[in-house]
């Protein structure tokens, strides 16, 4: 086993496979905020015990040296009067798994009777910027009779991991751990996105189908209205569309229409293994859907998607996208992008960058002077 060492203020490290920074409660930062802010939320009738927010850094090259079940740990830290261990396996905790998975546990050392804490893993992006694109969170209640390990098995392929997420060869996860009064009436969260997933998945009580390049949906119009002001026009309207039992659309592909409609049944982005050969492509597609169903929610969560995956190559296209289709805030993280000297001098020998160039006169304005040529 590898242990990593850290403290309040100075970064240790363990031979070169990994370092990790833990931040006090009162120093918490960023990172940390889009968590902090959703458990507040859906934790509101408990008492907040302690928390700490820890960068948990791994070589990537080195962990591939590391065999299955090979872990490499933080040192003991304290939060909410109790001393807690993270166990990440870069390799995966189970032989079945093949050595494809990172695993990740959040271990209670202390045997105090009744704990609950939220652990929360999110990543830093090839931007420097948090993502929250494969967040995983769990609330669990530690006893002295149960497990005192929770997490994940499977918390990400270690190829997604490699894709979207190593930067000068190492990968930073982003840690976060919350102990809460367990002196309360446990609520489960809400699973009202997996009940109306199920329903989608369904075709008996299904009053409407699309036809999308000769591939049908079906789908159910008291949803998609409430989701959509654009449907609530089609469907309950005087369009011709609110009188109709079949609906064929066009300029849509048959993926992004998929896509969208899981979007509406469970306010997810679908998982990244059905995005296709070309997530940058797929996640511009399903904006522009957003648009055009004015869905503000998936129009941001795209925009989120295509900015964590933003390479020199796509630059162009997304850039383009972002002001075809108004979204503000893709263009200036585009901008902001652009502006960074290395990506500058790739981007403007790109056949992309030529068609911009030629074909949005303004934007390339904007360019030359956002880095002063």
């Amino acid at each position: 086993m590898l242990t990593l060492g850290f403290s309040l203020t100075t970064t240790h490290t363990c031979g070169e496979v990994g370092r990790c920074i833990l931040i006090a409660r009162d120093k918490f930062r960023k990172p940390g905020a889009n968590f902090t802010e959703s458990v507040f939320r859906e934790h509101q009738d408990t008492k907040t015990l302690g928390s700490v927010f820890i960068e948990f850094k791994l070589d990537y090259a080195e962990t591939k040296n590391l065999a299955i079940g090979d872990s490499v740990t933080s040192e003991d830290f304290s939060a909410g009067g109790n001393l807690w261990r993270i166990f990440c396996y870069p390799r995966g905790f189970r032989t079945e798994d093949k050595g494809e998975y990172v695993s990740m546990y959040l271990h209670l050392l202390t045997g105090s009777r009744k704990v609950q804490a939220i652990f929360h893993v999110s990543y830093l992006s090839r931007n420097g910027v948090p993502s929250y694109s494969h967040e995983k969170r769990l609330v669990r209640v530690y006893s002295s009779e149960g497990s005192k390990s929770f997490g994940w098995t499977q918390l990400l392929p270690r190829n997604l991991l490699e894709s979207n997420y190593v930067k000068d060869g190492w990968v930073t996860f982003l840690c976060n751990v919350m102990v809460v009064s367990s002196d309360t009436i446990t609520v489960p969260p809400s699973n009202i996105g997996c009940h109306l997933g199920q329903l989608l998945d369904c075709n008996v009580t299904s009053d409407v189908s699309f036809i999308v390049e000769g591939e049908k949906f079906q789908a159910h119009r008291a949803v998609l209205a409430a989701r959509s002001q654009v449907f609530q026009a089609e469907l309950f309207g005087s369009m011709a569309d609110a009188t109709s039992s079949s609906i064929v659309l066009e300029e849509i592909e048959p993926a992004t229409f998929r896509a969208m409609l899981v979007f509406i049944y469970t306010d997810e982005l679908p998982e990244d293994v059905d995005l296709g050969d070309s997530p940058t492509e797929m996640m511009q597609h399903l904006l522009v859907a957003a648009d055009r169903y004015a869905l503000d929610r998936l129009k941001l969560l795209c925009a989120q998607k295509l900015w964590d995956i933003m390479s020199v190559d796509a630059f162009a296209s997304t850039l383009a996208c972002a002001e075809i289709y108004n979204c503000p805030e893709l263009q200036s993280k585009c901008m902001d992008f652009f502006a960074v000297d290395k990506n500058f001098k790739k981007i403007v020998f790109t056949s992309g960058f030529t068609w911009l160039v030629l074909n949005f006169p303004d934007l390339a304005a904007k360019l030359k002077e956002r880095v002063d040529i």
